[in-house]
């Protein structure tokens, strides 16, 4: 009996197209064809709209085939696809696939290439080198092998990371920590579920290098309640880890110490801000704190806190690894190193992509995207979350960097790329992102729970044509006070949207419009 191993993802994105449904009729089939079966459960390569993506190993290397269903099983046999056989799912070498070829994969490198929870597999492609690395060198040159890298949070405020480790490191206290954000919340965002599901020990590592150079003895990942497959994996990749001497006393025969443990949120948007989700993690309700003072001195437990979302700790292995001059090649201006960009909405092929810094808005669109799944003209992009500014077609050549995007009023953010086709009223998404903030909205602070109310209200005025001059101006006037007085970003980036939409699409506000076709304003991020 033949041996052939293939790869079927283990990942949310094919779990939720029936992968689990695929895994017994092959099985069953292949046994029949009197061939034998290894299956290696990987995350996604990030091609979503191939999922599921299902890889056979062969002499010439992984060949994929996908978007797999049951139906296609009988024809994908009958071609001998488990040697490689020609087939209208067929993409040919997984690795020579333009969309995966083309990019620049530091932090996603094995992500959809190993088992995620072999420490061995783990190992055999680079893991743990950086680690290595870290526990022969001490603090202070941990922080600046970071800080020269040009590493920026990856959640959004992109605040300089070794800048941040500095601060907590320097802090006296007897206890510090560092605490993983993987509240991803934002729409279109999902590299961070991406990472935690395909890669958990590049994340874990990234945490003990973190502890080893702030002086963290225990970390926390506070993961959000819509991610059990990915809290599953860290758990279990903990738990491999402990046994392996990664974590825990003694790590690697050394007298380190660092522990994990992971926390499931609660499902409020708000607590993927910092100090929200600090209150949540000590059991509190999930409100902003008044800053100062920085989480960095007064964080968890209010002792020294260092707070990264996961891509930004799942960065720090590689920079440990080959150096900060390797990771500082890439990228362009103070944005160094690359994003995960992550492709949804009206787009023809959606997915994760990493490049370095510098790439526009257009590429990703067109060259990965594909253009909109509707096969009509794209009209406005979303980037960087509900609170990030609707770009106009004008603006998609802008190189996607920190502060190229901030001269055009913008933000990159997490990298979620959210695509509308021409199709879509603008007004109506104006409308959305006030709603979205006055629902989501911790109720700290009036500008953000009164003026996000205000706002939805003043909107439904203009789109309905009631005094429209005068509600436009009122609706300026109340983004003004959002912006400038809101204790957090969810008020005070709001504004960011909606403005956007007024700016750019101002014919979409003149005509009348029924309130009715205000619910479900969903629809178009999905």
């Amino acid at each position: 009996m033949s041996t052939v191993t293939i790869y079927i993802p283990r990942d949310t994105a094919a779990a939720a197209v029936g992968v689990e449904d695929l895994i017994e009729p092959i099985l069953f089939e292949a046994k029949s064809q009197g061939i034998e079966l290894t299956i290696i459960r990987n995350g996604t390569r990030g091609l979503l709209w191939l999922e599921p993506l299902i890889e056979v190993l062969t002499d010439k290397g992984r060949i994929a085939y996908g978007p797999v269903t049951e139906e296609d099983l009988d024809s994908l046999f009958a071609a001998d696809w488990l040697h490689g056989g020609a087939h209208p799912l067929c993409h040919g070498l997984t690795e020579e696939i333009p969309y995966l070829k083309n990019q620049e994969r530091l932090t996603f490198t094995r992500v959809g290439v190993i088992d995620p929870l072999s420490i061995e597999d783990y190992a055999k492609h680079g893991g743990w080198l950086g680690l290595q690395n870290a526990l022969k060198l001490n603090d202070e040159a941990i922080v600046q092998q970071v800080i020269d890298s040009g590493l920026r949070g990856r959640g959004g405020a992109a605040f300089p990371t070794g800048i941040k480790w500095n601060t907590v490191r320097q802090a006296v206290s007897d206890q510090k920590y560092i605490v993983c954000n993987a509240d991803e919340g934002d729409s279109g965002t999902f590299s961070d579920r991406i990472l935690m599901e395909g890669d958990p020990f590049c994340l874990i590592e990234g945490m003990i290098i973190a502890g080893l150079a702030v002086g963290a003895k225990q970390g926390y990942i506070y993961v959000r309640s819509e991610y059990p497959l990915a809290i599953d994996v860290l758990n279990e990749a903990i738990h491999i880890a402990n046994q392996h001497q990664y974590l825990g006393q003694h790590i690697l025969g050394t007298d380190k110490e660092f522990t994990i443990e992971v926390r499931k949120g609660a499902g409020a948007y708000i607590c993927g801000e910092e100090t929200s989700l600090l209150n949540s993690l000590e059991g509190k309700r999930g409100t902003i704190r008044p800053k100062p003072p920085l989480p960095a001195l007064q964080g968890f437990m209010n002792r020294p806190t260092v707070v990264n979302n996961v891509v930004s700790l799942a960065s720090v292995p590689i920079i440990l690894n080959k150096g900060a001059e390797y990771y500082q090649h890439y990228g362009m201006g103070r944005s160094r190193g690359t994003l995960a960009f992550q492709l949804s909405g009206n787009i023809k092929q959606g997915g994760l992509v990493e490049k370095a810094f510098g790439i526009s808005l257009k590429d990703l669109l067109y060259d990965f995207g594909g253009g909109s799944a509707s096969g009509l003209a794209l009209k406005s992009i979303q980037i960087g979350g509900p609170l990030g500014a609707y770009l106009s077609a004008d603006e998609w050549d802008t190189p996607l960097d920190y502060e190229a995007y901030t001269a055009i009023d913008a933000m990159v953010g997490h990298g979620g790329i959210v695509a509308f086709d021409e199709t879509v009223d603008m007004s109506r998404m104006a409308e959305y992102a006030m709603e979205f903030c006055a629902i989501e909205s911790c109720g700290k602070c009036t500008p953000c729970r009164i003026g996000s109310t205000r706002g939805v209200e003043v909107i439904q005025k203009i789109r309905n044509n009631i005094d429209p001059q005068q509600n436009t101006e009122l609706l300026h006037e109340l983004c003004d006070t959002m912006t400038a007085a809101s204790l957090c970003a969810l008020g005070g980036l709001t504004p960011l949207p909606v403005l956007s939409a007024l700016k750019k699409f101002p014919d979409d506000f003149k005509n009348k419009h029924s309130t009715q076709d205000t619910q479900n304003t969903g629809v178009e991020l999905c």
